[in-house]
């Protein structure tokens, strides 16, 4: 069996379906389920297990003989949560239980962090563990993955293979729960689908103009691409960045959503709402050298492929990956 908490969530329902392409059926999908908007991502999709969170540690403890990989995915992602207790709770604590029950079963973990981790990027974008303690994430979100990545290296046991995920800007299909977290190409798509127009967030850093605010967008087949090869590779443990190496901007995210609409691009900008502007990323880039180094070598969708994607073939005729 293997294990995919958050299972119910983007990255992970996602992840649940390469698996099944591959043909792998025997999945232990793990969340709260309580939400109807997001147990459609795994509607259709083949398991043999559906554990609530509350039980999953009860559950590894009984079942850990017939578990071959557990892939810890889910989290608060929240980035505009700012109940320390909450965010705790479940991206740190619940985290130490899953890491935990690995060692002491001798099961291999891939476990989601964040590139939210870099904060402004002070020290820059690297997967080097040993920055771990300099970086200064910006909001309660990024400091509890922070918090987690420097725990789990403290570690005198670990599981004999474990990797932690940094990712950057995922974007792509079932992302339709998550309202204001979701990615600006579904929030492009629906604005222009209602008014034929999209409102970007205008810069509030002198060093950037309006629209030119820089991520790094992968790609969410890429991902799970990466989280695949990560299942049969079992080695060279760490903590890995997980985004294209390329830094693009919101201009053209929104320009090529338009694009594969067949329509002419229609953009203006609006104030940065007052509670993320202080903790807004300007740019964000992807060093990807650790994990090339380690053989993988899959080649990244440009946003301009993933985009075209995403919009023709999820997008419009509002299907689910």
């Amino acid at each position: 069996m293997i294990v995919i908490t958050g299972a119910a969530g983007f990255i992970s329902s996602c992840l649940v379906q390469k698996l099944n392409d591959e043909g792998f059926y025997d999945l232990v999908l793990v969340d709260d389920f309580s939400s109807a908007e997001q147990n459609k991502n795994f509607e259709g999709k083949r398991f043999s297990h559906q554990i609530d969170r509350k039980d999953f540690i009860q559950w590894i403890r009984a079942n850990h003989v017939h578990t071959q990989f557990v892939f810890h995915l889910g989290a608060r992602t929240d980035t505009t949560e700012f109940d320390h207790t909450l965010l705790n709770e479940l991206n740190l604590e619940y985290s130490k239980e899953v890491w935990n029950a690995c060692v002491e079963f001798g099961l291999p973990l891939v476990y989601a962090s964040s590139a939210a981790t870099y904060g402004l990027g002070e020290q820059g974008y690297e997967d080097d563990e040993r920055t771990l303690n300099t970086l200064k994430p910006l909001n309660p979100y990024g400091e509890s993955k922070n918090d987690f990545d420097i725990w789990a290296l403290k570690q005198p046991r670990a599981p004999y293979f474990w990797a932690g995920m940094k990712f950057f800007n995922v974007y792509g299909p079932n992302e339709y729960h998550k309202g204001r977290m979701a990615s600006v190409i579904l929030h492009t798509f629906n604005q222009i689908k209602a008014t034929g127009k999209m409102k970007l967030f205008q810069s509030h850093n002198p060093k950037f103009k309006d629209g030119e605010q820089m991520r790094d967008f992968v790609y969410v087949k890429d991902v799970i691409n990466v989280l695949y090869f990560f299942m049969h590779h079992r080695k060279d443990s760490g903590i890995y960045n997980l985004g294209t190496g390329k830094a693009r901007t919101f201009l053209d995210l929104a320009t090529n959503t338009f694009k594969a609409l067949n329509k002419e691009p229609e953009i203006s900008f609006i104030p940065t709402p007052e509670d993320i502007r202080d903790k807004y990323q300007y740019f964000t880039e992807a060093p990807m050298h650790k994990l090339l180094a380690i053989g993988y070598n899959n080649p990244f969708h440009t946003l301009e492929e993933g985009v075209s994607d995403y919009v023709k073939n999820y997008l419009v005729p509002g299907k689910y990956l």
